[in-house]
């Protein structure tokens, strides 16, 4: 077992509550078992460790109404659900990067307060949940992350690959970590370390202040763990180590130079300033007696030397040159926007509400509807007509269920073939479509081809998945003419009001170098046909399409700028626009659709 996987384990033992769990970012493999049969062995005995399936229902999670003895009883008997269940121990999430931002925010409320809050079913209870999580994350990709409020909310973020070999650490056992534990209240730190978390932090750009909580707690836990009562600069580098390293967005600023901390000719030869340095010269000289001079001047610069050296040497370079992105964009996968559905799709849940035009009636939140009201409902129904029903139900504990389905994605390409781009650039163009074509069949989704050129915008691929009759198409797409930019814009509002109407997510990819010269009405003219692209465009911001405009120029233009921004859309000049950019710039369209 690596040495600081071994150590968040250790450390997370001995307060799971407090530290909020650990992101663990690996595939299924030996390693991560090997790691969490650690954390199980180090958990004193008769913990809680239980494991969470990825699409646990709301009642199995946090409790509620439970339906047999509830009826049995005539009276609301609450279920305890597994959060509550689990109180003092650790819940194991599985596939935490596919979960639900509904989901996450339900976890983030338990491990902020440890209280389970249940209001709904005829019942108004709480119940204490004071406990630890591990996310497990089985994400292939930098795409697939688990939401960041849950993230932001455990304390350690450990990768582990199957690949990895095993170093020799430091081990513990569950008697030390016990004994941990019952230090743990005794364990003072004093502001200086506090200061000098909280300053590595800021220096590494972590805007979220439960890092630097969480820094304090793991030095003390670390503290703790070593048979200390007062937190040493080892713990403090352990904290570092552990919570600010993996969450650094930047470098620390670089210290100055040689000849920067050199003082000017100026303030050297005024008398002043010679007068100062003799006065310090023999207080210097003694302080630097007493300080080893391979240390760090304070505390500070030892926590931020700790974290930075944690750091890898490959994110370190990538955070030089500005590479490194606070949050990554969603893909947009097969599926459009999601939209609800009375009959068909997967259901999410349930309402009040009768079973009209053929909708389907949710049995058992009809049951739990009705169940806390039974014996009121059957001492009337008997002092009515003196005859006793096992159940009744009325026409108010009705529930339908609530169905959810993706709306398909459709990406429709608008191609400028004009005299202009073809000259220039259309070869290049097409090129680039293609591409984008491919990269929509894989994602299953249906693509259009809409062409401008002379005064006309025809639609020569209507929405298909077939690749290669796009290609064809592509292929056979003459040049020359003028550039009716504003008709080409409305054609693209029309086919994807077409395709929003059907219940489907149009993506409108533009092509052009946005250099329009025939107006709507046909005539040719540079400044009409400016004005009416532009009052074209903002129709379509107006629409609230998700747009892409690619600029098809030798060198980026103010008035493809100018277009991409009056139509809301991103803008992305071809020059600069290989293949993966282009692939990339449409899928972060289509994610925020």
């Amino acid at each position: 077992m690596q040495g600081d996987a071994a150590t968040i384990a250790a450390l997370f033992a001995v307060d799971p509550a407090g530290l909020g769990g650990v992101a663990l970012r690996s595939p299924a493999c030996d390693n991560r078992d090997q790691w969490l049969a650690l954390l199980k062995s180090l958990l004193p005995a008769q913990t809680p460790l239980r494991r969470v399936p990825l699409n646990i229902n709301d009642t199995a999670l946090l409790g509620g109404l439970d339906l047999g003895a509830t009826l049995q009883a005539g009276k609301p008997i609450a279920l305890k659900g597994l959060l509550s269940q689990a109180d003092g121990g650790v819940l194991v999430l599985a596939m935490a990067e596919r979960m639900s931002l509904s989901s996450a925010a339900r976890f983030g409320s338990v491990l902020d307060t440890g209280m389970v809050s249940l209001q709904r079913d005829g019942l108004d209870t709480s119940a204490k949940a004071s406990l630890g999580l591990v996310a497990l994350d089985e994400g292939a990709s930098d795409d697939e992350q688990m939401p960041a409020g849950l993230a932001d909310r455990l304390a350690f973020r450990l990768l582990m690959g199957a690949q990895d070999e095993d170093e020799e650490g430091p081990e513990w056992t569950a008697q030390e970590v016990l004994n941990a534990r019952q230090r743990l209240s005794h364990v003072t730190i004093d502001d200086e370390a506090v200061q000098a978390l909280c300053a590595a932090a800021l220096a590494l750009g972590i805007d979220s202040l439960r890092a630097s909580v969480f820094a304090v707690r793991v030095a003390r836990a670390a503290a703790a763990l070593a048979g200390s009562n007062t937190v040493e600069e080892e713990h403090t580098g352990v904290a570092a180590r552990l919570v600010l390293a993996p969450r650094a967005t930047r470098l620390p600023p670089a210290a100055p130079s040689e000849n920067e901390a050199q003082d000017t000719p100026e303030e050297t030869d005024s008398p002043d300033a010679k007068n100062k340095d003799e006065s310090n010269a023999d207080s210097d000289q003694e302080e630097a007696q007493d300080e080893d001079p391979g240390l760090p001047e304070n505390l500070a610069e030892l926590v931020l030397e700790a974290a930075q050296a944690a750091i890898p040497s490959g994110l370190l370079a990538s955070l030089k040159i500005g590479q490194l992105q606070r949050a990554k964009t969603p893909t947009s996968g097969s599926a459009g926007a999601l939209q609800k559905n009375a009959l068909r799709g997967r259901p999410v849940g349930a309402r009040k509400g009768e079973p009209r035009a053929g909708q389907r009636i949710n049995v058992l939140e009809t049951l739990r509807a009705a169940a806390p009201w039974q014996k009121l409902r059957q001492r009337q129904q008997a002092h009515s007509d003196g005859q006793k029903q096992r159940i009744v139900v009325r026409k108010e504990d009705f529930h339908v269920t609530r169905f959810r389905q993706s709306g398909q994605t459709t990406t429709v390409f608008v191609v400028d073939a004009s005299g202009s781009s073809a000259l220039n650039r259309l070869a290049e163009a097409k090129g680039a479509v293609e591409l984008l074509l491919a990269d929509c069949y894989v994602r299953r989704d249906s693509v259009a081809v809409l062409a401008f050129r002379g005064q006309t915008a025809e639609l020569i691929l209507p929405p298909t998945r077939s690749l290669a009759r796009a290609k064809r198409s592509l292929a056979g797409l003459p040049g020359g003419g003028g550039t009716p930019l504003a008709r080409a814009i409305d054609a693209a509002i029309l086919l994807a009001d077409q395709l929003r109407k059907k219940g489907e997510t149009p993506i409108v990819v533009l092509l052009t170098d946005g250099k329009g010269n025939i107006a709507r009405d046909g005539r040719p003219g540079r400044a009409q046909a400016a004005a009416d692209a532009l009052a074209a465009a903002t129709e379509m911001r107006l629409k609230g399409f998700s747009t892409l405009l690619v600029d098809t120029s030798p060198q980026a233009q103010d008035a493809a700028k100018n277009l991409a921004k009056a139509m809301g859309a991103q803008y992305l000049a071809l020059p600069y626009a290989g293949a993966n950019s282009l692939n990339q710039a449409v899928r972060a369209v289509a994610g925020r659709s």
